[in-house]
């Protein structure tokens, strides 16, 4: 009885568990040529590492979920909290170090650009150092995603660019922004035009780059968070001058 509440105990809801530490002891009783189960003999089973989910089924999903939500939320704590139950549980460290990448990029994107270096280098950290010591790398990610500035906005803007292309798959080059390495190119107009942006004393000279059907379209938008907020007004200034000289 003693040894059947330690384990229920343990097991935390869990059958699955329950099943895999109670076939744990079955292996060392045998090996121990015991027929007894013991709670000295469940604590051994426990010291292994067991999975507390099943990496295929729903605890895995939500799992994962409450992490990439706890980033998302700025909650450093939470962050943690579920990365160390998924690194418990058996997780493979690379799928969350995937998953850590995939979020910097969705969620935080330019507000600031070195989250994604940071998921990246805690990728390659852990590929490089693998358990334990390459753990603490996922660690730093997760908190630097997680107190960092939020921001979808490229992911709203590359889902946006997808969708004008499905939309727009054979709007052509313009004239002037084409490539032109031969003569004949060169007598139809290709290249004709364009203004080299470095010859400006801005850095920049109004001109159009999209196709005619989506001229003045606007996919990305900076927010005012972190650096977007710098992207936002180089934007701004670029617009001023092209209503300059637009007026002029």
């Amino acid at each position: 009885p003693d040894a059947r509440a330690l384990l229920v105990t343990e097991s935390d809801g869990d059958a699955r568990r329950a099943l895999t530490v109670l076939e744990a002891c079955a292996v060392l009783a045998a090996a121990a040529e015991s027929t007894e189960l013991t709670p000295a003999l469940v604590a051994q089973a426990l010291q292994t590492r067991l999975p507390s989910y099943d990496k295929s089924g729903e605890q895995h999903f939500n799992l994962i979920s409450a992490y990439h939500k706890s980033l998302r939320g700025s909650d450093p704590q939470a962050a943690l909290y579920w990365l160390a139950r998924m690194i418990e549980g058996g997780e493979d460290p690379l799928y969350v170090a995937r998953r850590t990448v995939r979020f910097a990029a969705e969620d935080i994107g330019l507000a600031d650009p070195r989250a994604l270096q940071l998921a990246i280098a805690a990728r390659d950290a852990y590929h490089f150092l693998g358990s334990p010591e390459g753990e603490l790398a996922l660690a730093e990610a997760a908190v630097y995603c997680a107190t960092a500035p939020k921001s979808n906005r490229i992911y709203v803007a590359w889902k946006a660019a997808l969708d004008a292309a499905r939309s727009t798959p054979a709007a052509p080059v313009p004239l002037h922004i084409r490539n032109a390495p031969t003569d004949l190119m060169q007598d139809l107009g290709y290249g004709a035009g364009y203004k080299y942006a470095h010859d400006a004393p801005e850095g920049y000279v109004p001109q159009d780059y999209l196709p005619d059907a989506l001229r003045e379209r606007i996919f990305y938008e900076p927010s005012d968070f972190g650096a977007e907020k710098d992207i936002a007004k180089r934007l701004a200034w670029w617009q001023q001058l092209r209503e300059r000289v637009a007026g002029s």
